[in-house]
């Protein structure tokens, strides 16, 4: 069997993996406090050009989410996020678990729109009895989006731009960030993420790592003691070095950058053996998520040889699924998914 189901199927990439075989025996201080984590932070301030940037490791994407969201709200405010956004669906409910509602507005191909926002903001304020309501204190927003998309540097100067008129925090989850910022089609950088947004991460699951993600608070507004609320929230790693040691790898002679490059080249490559097999597409996406329709039929007997991901129902006889490649892909995958395509 072979799988596209997500980009994590795979462990680690193996230079990743040798960072930590190579420091495994190293006898190192815990909870992020050892060398590796502190070297990889200031790769990513320099990688940013954000050199006052505070940046911290969590485990995984939802966690970071809770911890991030649920730290900087006030005890009354919510989070915009779009309907799609990964907050809003497949996070079981984790922000409201923290006592912070998800304030849930339509997308355009999975993006949150500025216009938007300002709209729902406006009429908000404009309620007489807003003081009884959910508060807006941060939009957050995912580069790429669930649906692989992404926002262009203008979309995001606008998003900023409304957020700053509001006193609201932007957060952009950067799960797949490396998809995005390696993408031939984008004008956005990770500088200019670190310039537009209050808080983003550094996804390392979805790319290349074992697990981790580097949270950076770019506005000198990580909140006060944000150690110990880590610790109450259940978030806090005891071996940090697990999280350093990687990241350190990652942001080593561009590693994160050309893992990205490696599996938006195979995503091309999978496009075109759509294309050749008249495989309709659901949503142009640029990034390593692949969204195709196939009826119900068909996609029964794909399954029997190559692994995807159920997205949603388009119809009674037809279901959307995603695809996705990763630094794991390889040639022979692609080969099995044309052939299985071309059984059909």
């Amino acid at each position: 069997m072979v799988s596209f189901e997500s980009d994590y199927i795979a462990g680690a990439h193996p230079d990743v993996l040798k960072a930590l075989i190579d420091t495994n025996l190293e006898q190192l201080p815990g909870y992020g406090t050892d060398q590796y984590c502190e070297s990889a932070k200031e790769k990513i301030r320099t990688a940013c050009e954000c050199p006052d940037a505070d940046v911290e490791f969590l485990v995984g994407g939802t966690q970071t989410n809770a911890v991030v969201i649920s730290t900087l709200l006030k005890d009354y405010e919510g989070v915009i996020a779009a309907d799609t956004g990964h907050v809003s669906t497949h996070e079981a409910g984790a922000i409201e678990h923290s006592g912070h509602k998800v304030l849930a507005l339509p997308h355009v191909n999975g993006k949150l729109e500025a216009q938007t926002v300002k709209e729902w903001v406006e009429r908000f304020y404009a309620d007489g009895n807003h003081e009884h309501m959910v508060f807006p204190g941060m939009v957050y927003i995912s580069h790429p989006t669930e649906y692989g998309t992404l926002y262009s540097k203008a979309e995001l100067e606008e998003l900023s731009a409304v957020c700053r008129r509001y006193d609201m925090q932007l957060y952009l989850d950067g799960a797949r960030l490396a998809y995005g910022l390696a993408n031939k089609q984008t004008d956005v950088t990770l500088p200019d993420i670190a310039r537009l947004c209050d808080v983003f991460y550094i996804g390392g699951t979805k790319c290349g790592a074992l697990c981790g993600e580097a949270v950076v608070f770019t506005k000198n507004n990580k909140p006060q003691h944000f150690v110990p609320l880590i610790k109450q929230r259940g978030a806090l790693l005891a071996k940090g070095r697990l999280l350093g040691v990687q990241f350190d790898a990652l942001f080593t002679d561009d590693l994160y950058f050309r893992i990205g490059e490696y599996a938006i080249e195979k995503a091309e490559e999978l496009k075109a053996i759509f294309e050749k097999h008249r495989i309709e597409i659901y949503l142009p996406s640029p990034t390593n998520q692949q969204f195709i329709i196939l009826s119900n039929e068909r996609a029964e007997k794909l399954q029997d040889t190559v692994s995807v991901s159920f997205w949603e129902e388009l119809n009674e006889t037809h279901t959307i699924f995603r695809l996705a490649t990763s630094w794991s892909t390889t040639e022979e995958d692609l080969k099995a998914i044309d052939n299985a395509l071309g059984s059909l």
